[in-house]
């Protein structure tokens, strides 16, 4: 064996044994790096998520506008074989603070109906400033003969709504999806 070739081998294993150790901390420092962040971001106190003694507050949302009410006055419309209205006939709110209506739909018929909803707004000014968060409006409902069901509305209103603005109706035209052929194709699946 050339006395070269030996001098290389035993650099080259230094550099694997260095390399390895080299890896080895890396991945230590990698794994230590979250208590580190949490550890300096509590004495921080910056991006806090838990807090120490137990008792959490209750988030607040600063873009409700408290100086305003807006009065949200609900209607429904059916357009097919069942009822269907608000809970409610209204509800006041806040602009930018999350609210919940309920809205009832009895299917009145023995058979299986496919549905939608469709929202209206008034003064149609108001639209865009009506931000609905969850809706039954958003997919197609199914009910069983009948069947009765309470479907909630979760909104807010927009702070961004004109001031002149102090009213909007909600209003919901529910109305059937394929007539009887749509309605015996869903009862056989």
């Amino acid at each position: 064996m050339n006395p070269t070739s030996s001098r290389i081998r035993r650099l080259n294993r230094s550099t694997l044994g260095k390399l390895v150790v080299v890896a080895v901390m890396m991945f230590g420092f990698g794994y230590a790096l979250v208590p580190m962040y949490r550890q300096i971001c509590e004495v921080l106190g910056i991006n806090v998520l838990t807090q120490k003694d137990g008792l959490v507050e209750a988030p607040t949302n600063t873009q409700v506008d408290r100086s305003r009410v807006i009065t949200v006055e609900l209607d429904g419309n059916a357009q097919g074989p069942w009822r269907f209205r608000p809970t409610q006939r209204s509800i006041e709110v806040h602009p930018g603070e999350l609210a919940t209506v309920v809205y009832e739909v009895v299917n009145t018929q023995g058979r299986v109906v496919k549905a939608q909803a469709i929202p209206s707004y008034a003064p149609q000014s108001a639209t865009p400033h009506f931000k609905k968060v969850d809706c039954f409006c958003f997919q197609e409902q199914t009910l069983k003969a009948n069947e009765a069901r309470q479907m909630p509305v979760v909104f807010f209103i927009d702070p961004a709504l004109p001031r002149e603005v102090k009213n909007i109706t909600l209003s919901y035209t529910f109305f059937e999806i394929g007539g009887m052929n749509g309605a015996a194709t869903v009862a056989a699946n």
